[in-house]
């Protein structure tokens, strides 16, 4: 894990008083590296990775800064369990095991110890829950706003990769667990009064901003390789990245509007605002996956997907032609945008 630095004023409390960057290094990121031997404790340039007998590694990086992808107040804790599970999110998608990630951190000025701390926790906090260790990266200070870019590398049976691209008509979608929450999430987290327009108790209004906060990467595995014809992540909203799925794949795609899947605050809030139904299936950020599943394939995925402790639900099937439709009882429902697009 290499640094380099500008320069600059102190800050105080900053945790250059451990030392430096390499103390910086030892301190807060070398512990995240224990128990994965090609990391050589981040006291080595490069890390060394083999994927276990018969396997293939894949690749993913995704980036979270602030005043984008999370607010430059947000606890550190939760901006580090946030910039890992965004990427095993993609990992999860493609019916891969996580292993390692590198980190590359950028900061406008020194941090706090405590700052530093708290990434610290959360991101070890991620990785015990998905299995997975850190093995070196990058700290270097620059002009803008805090950033993380993390690259997650897992491990699927050779040839078992899940492609994106892969889809028929015919196929049946599902999602996992349930969608909307963190848009609603980001709006609470702007406005909290928002909760009180939405009928939302204290409680239902926390739950909906904890899963814009922390997002659960669906790790289903071999679930997902054996009954997946293809999947992805869903990221920028179900319209935008059903989207990507049809066009990657060569067909349309028409959903039931009524059969996605909210969660009970959720529901509740679309009760009092119907508006909000755009940003539920647009808004982003639910870091749940889209699976398009044979229709013979269909009851076995959901029962073996629940075992796992991951709920599916059936949201609409491919068909021969282009774009995306939803439905509600037999209404075309228009949308103003289709999701998140950073330009």
């Amino acid at each position: 894990m290499t640094s380099r630095s500008t320069g600059g004023r102190r800050a105080t409390g900053d945790v250059r008083s451990l030392g430096g960057e390499e103390a910086l290094i030892q301190r807060y990121f070398a512990p995240l590296a224990a128990g994965y031997p090609g990391a050589f404790g981040l006291a080595d340039d490069c890390a060394q990775i083999a994927p276990a007998p018969g396997c293939e590694l894949v690749v993913t990086t995704d980036a979270v800064a602030a005043g984008v992808h999370f607010f430059p107040d947000d606890s550190p804790r939760d901006i580090g369990w946030k910039a890992l599970a965004v990427n095993v999110s993609d990992l999860a998608a493609k019916g891969a095991r996580p292993v390692a990630y590198v980190l590359a951190i950028a900061l406008p000025e020194a941090p706090t110890d405590d700052w530093m701390s708290e990434l610290a926790a959360g991101l070890g906090e991620a990785q015990r829950a998905f299995a997975c260790h850190l093995i070196g990266g990058d700290t270097d200070r620059r002009p803008g706003p805090p950033s993380i870019t993390i690259t997650a590398l897992g491990e699927v049976p050779a040839g078992t990769m899940v492609r994106r691209g892969a889809a028929r008509p015919g196929c049946d979608l599902y999602v996992t667990g349930t969608l909307g929450d963190a848009a609603l999430g980001l709006m609470l987290r702007r406005d909290p009064g928002l909760a009180r327009g939405w009928g939302l108790d204290e409680a239902e209004a926390r739950q909906l901003v904890g899963r814009y906060l922390r997002p659960q990467p669906r790790l289903l595995g071999e679930v997902l390789r054996r009954h997946a014809v293809a999947a992805m992540d869903i990221s920028d909203g179900l319209a935008k990245d059903l989207g990507r799925m049809a066009r990657a794949s060569s067909v349309g795609a028409l959903v039931d509007a009524g059969a996605v899947p909210l969660s009970p605050a959720a529901r509740r809030a679309l009760g009092r605002d119907a508006g909000l139904w755009e940003q539920i299936v647009a808004g982003g950020d639910d870091y749940e996956l889209l699976v398009a599943v044979a229709p013979a394939a269909g009851a076995a995925f959901a029962t073996e997907a629940a075992a796992a402790g991951i709920p599916v639900t059936r949201i609409g099937h491919c068909v021969v032609g282009e774009g995306v439709a939803f439905d509600l009882d037999g209404t075309v429902m228009q949308l103003d945008r289709s999701g998140w697009d950073h330009f």
